[in-house]
């Protein structure tokens, strides 16, 4: 099978932390330009707006010259702009740096900032924001963390160097380790190691446990636990990747995390700027052996569950 031929470099600059967006014109269309193309791919926009760029000379190709809003339709042909940056409310929590030299950055993600950019967050998000306040343009995440969740995100310093760390992940040769505040239940047995199958449908909000062979393991512990509130810390241990697994095996237990808007049931979205009662959720430590290195790595988040530490602020929602 032939290889497609890797992509030019962007031609356009990062803007707050964020790449520009790049567009590779497929084959098999009727479109005759590239406008038609854009116009089509870029629904949500609106051809207003799509014709306002290609005004401006915001639509570029591999030298960096303004693509006509006439060009002909190439298949193949790259295209670059950068999209318009929602308004986004900050994130009012610290991006904490735990470990940074001249192949990782190790960052301790506060609750409520997406990882990378995408959808409604973008510039405010923890690649973005590292970029910007780091200097580091090329740095790119190795995996992601839910941006409910707070704690421990890898990120890539050198481009060249992202495909052997993201394939730690992928091969699920990194120890995580999460903790998490929930309701205590007495007749729980634990330890124990879940297994279930888990799907996650695109457009769905929830992932949900089906009938078949398991494609999600946890392991869960309890840490300890107190009478006065009926909470307990619980130390999670996942075997596999699978979206919301925590949460999802969680509230099967019958111990849903606390702060947690979909599980077991759906409570809908805060409104914009409501950064109360985050998910006690937290990535409490990686583990790997560096694949560039040969060091054996290990990080830990400095992070306190506020339900735990503080419970009648989390309680009163503070």
């Amino acid at each position: 099978m032939r290889r497609r031929a890797p992509a030019p470099p962007a031609p356009l600059p990062q803007r707050h932390g964020v790449d520009p967006v790049r567009v590779r014109l497929p084959a098999g269309g009727t479109w005759a330009t590239v406008r038609e193309h854009l116009v089509e791919r870029l629904t949500g926009a609106g051809a207003g707006v799509v014709d306002g760029m290609f005004d401006a000379g915001l639509v570029v190709g591999a030298d960096g010259r303004s693509v006509a809003p006439d060009a002909p339709y190439r298949p193949g042909m790259f295209v670059w702009f950068h999209r318009e940056l929602p308004a986004e409310v900050p994130v009012p929590f610290p991006l904490e740096v735990v470990h940074r030299d001249e192949h990782l950055v190790v960052a301790d993600k506060p609750h409520f900032l997406a990882t990378t950019p995408r959808g409604a967050h973008v510039a405010e998000t923890a690649l973005a924001r590292l970029r910007r306040e780091l200097g580091v343009p090329a740095l790119t995440a190795a995996h992601r963390l839910d941006r409910l969740t707070a704690g421990l995100v890898l990120f890539t310093v050198r481009p060249e160097e992202r495909g052997a760390y993201q394939t730690l992940f992928r091969d699920r040769r990194v120890r995580k380790e999460y903790e998490a505040i929930a309701p205590y239940d007495p007749s729980l047995v634990l330890p124990r190691t879940v297994r279930s199958r888990i799907v996650k449908e695109r457009g769905v909000l929830t992932a949900r446990e089906v009938p078949g062979e398991p494609n999600a393991v946890s392991r869960i512990e309890l840490i300890e636990h107190r009478a006065a509130d009926g909470l307990a810390r619980y130390r999670l241990v996942p075997g596999t990747g699978q979206t919301h697994q925590l949460r999802v095996h969680m509230a099967a237990l019958g111990v849903p995390i606390l702060g947690d808007p979909l599980y077991p049931e759906v409570t809908g979205p805060g409104p914009a700027g409501d950064f109360r009662r985050p998910l006690q959720l937290l990535a409490r430590s990686l583990e790997f052996t560096d694949p560039v290195t040969g060091a054996d790595r290990r990080f830990r988040s400095g992070r306190v569950l506020a339900a735990w530490a503080s419970p009648q602020d989390w309680a009163a929602g503070q």
